[in-house]
C-alpha cells in the first residue's frame, strides 16, 4: 500500500473536508512533552500535514505517566521519539525537528513557516517568554496556550479563551505542585489541537476567527 493509498484510509472517517485542508497546513509545537506530544497525535490523526516540533529533553521513565511514549522511548531525543510514533500514524506527514532548547531569539527562524503555535511548555517563565518572542514576530498569526494543567477532575473548569490572537487553554489556576495525571494533561493537549484545527478551517474560510 502507497502512502496515498495509506492516507486514504486513515482519514475515511475524518470531518468532510478536514484532512484536504489541514493537508496544506504546518503548525508549530514548542515543548514534545504532556502537552506537546499529545496534541501533535491528535493533529496527525486530524491529517495535519507538516509540524515543526521543538524540544530538548530525552524520554526518562518518569514521562511515561503522561506523554505518547513508551519504555523503548527511555533515553531517546524526544523530538525523535515523537517523530517515529507520528510517522508510524501517517507515513506522509512532513516534520521539521530541532532538538535542543528554544530561545527567544530563535522563535521567528524556527517556526517562520508555521501558520500557527501551540505552546507546550512547563515551566511560567518560559511560557511567557515564548507568547512575548512570537506576538513580536507574528502579531498576525494564533498561538494556542496552556495553562493549569494540575491534579484530576474538575473538568468542567477546563476550558479554551480567547484573547486577540491568543488561545489558552486550561483551568488557569491548577499548581504543578498538585502532580499532573494523564488524563487531565491529554485532555488539555487535546484541546490546544481541537483549537489549532478549528482556527485552521476558520483561516480558510476567510476573516478572523469570531
Amino acid at each position: 500500500m502507497g502512502t496515498e493509498d495509506a492516507e486514504e484510509g486513515l482519514f475515511t472517517r475524518n470531518v468532510p473536508g478536514l484532512a484536504e485542508r489541514l493537508g496544506r497546513a504546518r503548525v508549530g509545537v514548542a515543548g514534545c512533552g504532556g502537552l506537546g506530544s499529545n496534541a501533535a497525535v491528535a493533529l496527525v490523526r486530524a491529517g495535519i500535514g507538516g509540524l515543526v516540533l521543538v524540544d530538548g529533553d530525552r524520554v526518562e521513565e518518569s514521562n511515561l505517566n503522561r506523554q505518547h511514549f513508551f519504555r523503548a522511548d527511555i533515553g531517546r531525543p524526544k523530538v525523535a521519539a515523537l517523530a517515529d510514533h507520528l510517522r508510524a500514524i501517517n507515513p506522509g506527514v512532513e516534520l521539521e525537528l530541532h532538538e535542543g532548547r528554544l530561545a527567544p531569539g530563535e522563535v521567528a527562524d524556527i517556526f517562520g513557516a508555521a501558520e500557527l503555535l501551540i505552546e507546550a511548555f512547563d515551566r511560567a517563565e518560559a511560557k511567557q517568554w515564548l507568547i512575548e518572542a512570537w506576538c513580536g514576530a507574528f502579531p498576525e498569526r494564533w498561538l494556542v496556550c496552556a495553562s493549569g494543567i494540575a491534579g484530576y477532575g474538575k473538568t468542567e473548569r477546563i476550558r479554551c479563551r480567547r484573547a486577540g490572537r491568543l488561545v489558552v487553554c486550561g483551568d488557569q489556576q491548577s499548581d504543578m505542585a498538585q502532580g499532573l495525571c494523564a488524563a487531565r494533561v491529554a485532555l488539555v493537549a487535546n484541546m490546544q489541537a481541537n483549537a489549532a484545527i478549528e482556527l485552521l478551517m476558520e483561516m480558510e474560510g476567510g476573516g478572523p476567527p469570531g
